[in-house]
């Protein structure tokens, strides 16, 4: 067991005389015992410096504490609410404007899908030529694209392509040809039916499009040459005919006649001078033997004789001269001349047979040209199948629904401003329905409603956009740049439209500073410089927007810069009690 010295136990001699100091030498030890005692002694020096920061830093602690720790009397003073006091807001001058603010899509109107009629071509329907790029423009008129060597011209219509079109044919989709191509200044008719001047007018289409015109086939152009061939055999039977009639109806030659009017002339003279002898007196004489007058016998045709030859020589000549029976070359002329005519028809028929036809495969009908191509489904050489293109119309639009109170405040014609991201524009309303009908004309089968008042439609961006079926408002950007066309372009973007506006800047005060008096009457408190309490002043208010009012007079004088109370603050009060830091200021002028 080791036993510790006793602090009074005496200390050996050697540890008493810690050094021996000699003349010339500074600390030196005087023996081995001492340098011991040295270091034991700069032990204890660093102890006491130690304890000496343990206690600056305790005393440190102490003080931070009792400033921390506060009895329930100073939380309670500390935590009272300061003394209640008005909040005012000084009068601006500013412009007040009164807008409808939506959120409208941006889409281009009316996305349909194009397909091509392949049917009639009798092979494959492969794409011969270029096919047209996103972005681009669909014209009335342009080439959509080229199969097998033919092109696809884009028409404004409705209808679709069923059937190709020839001469005689006739019904809606003719007329719809008519019209899309007097759209186009090309005269062809009105009649409704594929005559000559619808299949001219065709035919400069093609021509105007850079291809030949489409022609009839082969079994119309036979068809053609034989009616061809019947009409001049017609004409020559028709010519026989005539002639045979002609020489019918001529009669006996001019000598023939004169010879049997001859005959005739010669009997009446027979006739005459039989008649004139028997009318002359006889003839007598004396007989020489007995001397008596003897009447001598008259030597004279017969009279009744002569009479009938006259009669058969008249008879003769009337009958020569006497108009022919030409019935039956009649007969026959009017036969050729009806088979004739019905050669001329089936001619008719022929030509309008080979007129140009329209076939089925080489148009389409587009609502609302131009459009804009959406979507490309086929490349050069590829198989035509189904759909080819979808296109949509060109114009950029801004379709946003807006609340029925919203909706009566609007007018067509009105400016608004299309606002996304870092992109703000003008914009025009150009469209109003209360119900949504005539927004975004589409395709049949191309849009289902969603039964919360808005119809998915695929917005020509290959993706759906909700198009508002209530009421609904339809905008359009002015003039957009490329760039911004783009940016724009199927994006969800805030719509402003002013609804009304103070034409200028007006005095104004926040709606909060508005109180009622007990005729109804508007008051504003207003506190002057220097009063401990505010001023009541009348009003007389405009326009509100955007939390302020127009202040169109005062009973008092009210100009800019004037305070008016908006509140009370200091009331301890979580409510609305606090402001905006824009101009808002207390009572004694200071910032809050």
């Amino acid at each position: 067991m080791i036993r510790r010295r006793r602090r009074e136990d005496p200390v050996p001699q050697e540890h008493h005389d810690l050094t021996h100091v000699t003349p010339g030498t500074v600390g030196t030890p005087a023996t081995g015992g001492g340098s011991a005692l040295v270091a034991r002694a700069g032990r204890s020096n660093r102890t006491v410096w130690v304890m000496a920061i343990i206690a600056v830093l305790c005393l440190a602690l102490g003080l931070l504490a009792g400033r921390l720790v506060k009895s329930p009397a100073q939380i309670a003073a500390e935590s009272a609410p300061p003394e209640a006091g008005p909040i005012t807001i000084a009068v601006e001058r500013q412009e007040l404007s009164s807008d409808v603010v939506v959120r409208g899509d941006a889409l281009y109107d009316g996305a349909v899908s194009v397909t091509v009629e392949t049917a009639d071509l009798g092979g494959p329907a492969v794409v011969t030529g270029a096919v047209p790029q996103v972005g681009d423009t669909v014209e009335p008129g342009s080439v959509l694209l080229e199969v097998t060597g033919r092109p696809v011209i884009a028409l404004p219509g409705e209808l679709p392509v069923y059937r190709s079109l020839r001469a005689g044919v006739s019904g809606p989709d003719v007329t719809q040809l008519q019209e899309a191509l007097g759209s186009l200044d090309l005269d062809a008719g009105n009649s409704g039916t594929y005559d000559a001047a619808t299949a001219a007018a065709v035919a400069e289409l093609f021509t105007r499009a850079g291809y030949p015109a489409p022609e009839a086939d082969e079994a119309a152009r036979d068809e053609l040459a034989m009616a061809q061939e019947s009409v001049t055999a017609a004409e020559q039977s028709l010519a026989a005919a005539e002639s045979d009639l002609r020489q019918a109806q001529s009669g006996p030659a001019d000598s023939e006649r004169l010879s049997l009017q001859g005959a005739v002339n010669s009997a009446q003279r027979d006739l005459d001078e039989a008649r004139a002898c028997w009318a002359a007196p006889a003839e007598q004489s004396t007989d020489p033997e007995t001397g008596q007058t003897l009447t001598l016998e008259r030597s004279c045709p017969r009279v009744a004789d002569l009479e009938d030859a006259v009669r058969i020589a008249v008879a003769a000549r009337d009958e020569a001269l006497a108009a022919p029976d030409v019935s039956a070359q009649q007969e026959m002329r009017d036969a050729a001349a009806t088979a004739l005519a019905e050669a001329r028809s089936a001619l008719e028929e022929a030509r309008l047979g080979v007129l140009t036809p329209l076939p089925a495969g080489e148009v389409a009908y587009l609502a609302d040209l131009p459009r804009r191509v959406d979507e490309v489904a086929v490349s050069r050489g590829s198989a035509v199948s189904g759909e080819v293109l979808r296109v949509s119309g060109v114009t950029l639009q801004i379709v946003a629904s807006v609340s029925e109170s919203d909706f009566d405040l609007i007018q067509e014609g009105a400016t608004a401003t299309l606002s996304t991201g870092d992109l703000e524009l003008p914009a025009t309303v150009v469209q109003l329905s209360r119900d949504g009908s005539g927004i975004l004309p589409q395709e049949s089968g191309s849009g289902s409603d969603s039964g919360d008042g808005f119809e998915e439609f695929d917005d020509g961006f290959g993706g759906g956009s909700s198009v508002p079926t209530g009421p609904t408002v339809v905008l359009h950007p002015d003039d957009l740049t490329e760039d911004q066309r783009s940016q724009l372009a199927g994006s969800n973007v805030r719509v402003t439209i002013p609804v009304s506006s103070t034409a200028g800047e007006v005095l104004t005060v926040p709606v909060a500073a508005l109180t009622a008096g007990p005729g109804g009457e508007s008051r504003i408190e207003v506190m002057r410089d220097g009063a401990q309490a505010p001023e009541l002043v009348e009003v007389t208010t405009g326009l509100a927007a955007d939390g302020y009012v127009e202040v169109a007079s005062s009973v008092s004088p009210l100009q800019e810069g004037d305070l008016v109370v908006v509140g009370v603050g200091g009331s301890g009060d979580d409510g609305d009690s606090s402001q905006e830091d824009d101009g808002v200021q207390d009572a004694d002028g200071s910032g809050r």
